[in-house]
């Protein structure tokens, strides 16, 4: 797995988990911890429990949710609180609960304020991006009593601008949000088309909030078969699906001898 000195300390877990290390096959190989891939959910949940025993928390307290590309997050009290939830980033002050977010070229972001006990994770493809997901992650931590001056943000691996082709009503959607948008795309070689950026772009975002730090570890999905999935990659491939790999986030458990 992938970790941030940002992130490190203060009592805290986290890892952005590549797709090494696991048991699943085929397209899957080897971590897919995707259940909503057509994988076998065995093996799924094994490699669940793998990254939850590396986190150094239980097999049950790692809360994923149903993604939908939104700027809506959870405040996880308890792992029950994201059962059929439909959302992009969750929050949490509660020792001994890993926050992940399922990715295969959308961007993971990971935030955590170590002096108030605070961590959230968010899913940021590019829509969950334009509408805020990552600005609405740090609202809700600031709820639960995190200072944005505290608070340290990381993405992880996602496809990179030169992984990710995009057509011209893409572009023009995010420029007409904004006509400083334009920095994020350069040309491509097709054309009509452009590069996207989507990590600068969260970065771009992300520098507004007034954080103690703000990052990327920066790896490209797409471009890096043997450690990432990439939905894009199984699209050009014309793979019949994709697995997902996971980044996680938790305050270490409570109880002495854990981690």
């Amino acid at each position: 797995m992938i970790t941030a000195s940002a992130l490190d300390g203060g009592g805290l877990c986290h890892g952005f988990f590549d797709r090494t290390g696991g048991v699943s096959s085929g397209i899957y190989a080897t971590r897919n911890c995707g259940f909503g891939s057509d994988d076998h959910r065995d093996a799924v949940a094994e490699n669940r429990r793998r990254v939850t025993n590396a986190l150094g928390v239980g097999d049950d307290r790692l809360c994923t949710l149903y993604q939908i590309h939104s700027d809506q997050v959870v405040t996880v009290r308890a792992p029950d609180d994201v059962a059929g939830q439909k959302a992009d980033a969750m929050v949490t002050a509660e020792p001994g609960i890993a926050l992940g977010v399922l990715t295969a070229d959308c961007a993971p972001i990971l935030f955590a304020d170590r002096q108030a006990k605070v961590v959230g994770a968010a899913h940021a493809g590019w829509k969950g991006a334009l509408v805020g997901i990552a600005e609405a992650t740090v609202d809700a931590m600031v709820s639960l009593g995190a200072k944005r001056e505290d608070i340290a943000a990381m993405i992880g691996p996602c496809i990179a601008p030169a992984s990710y082709e995009v057509g011209p009503e893409f572009r023009a959607r995010f420029v007409d949000a904004g006509p400083a948008n334009a920095r994020f795309f350069t040309e491509s070689k097709r054309a009509g088309h452009a590069m996207f950026d989507l990590p600068g772009y969260l970065l771009a975002r992300l520098s507004l909030l007034g954080l103690r730090s703000t990052s990327w570890t920066g790896h490209d999905t797409c471009a890096d078969s043997e450690r990432f999935f990439s939905y894009r990659r199984s699209v050009h491939r014309s793979e019949p699906d994709y697995g997902r790999q996971v980044s996680a986030i938790a305050l270490a458990p409570s109880q002495p001898g854990s981690l």
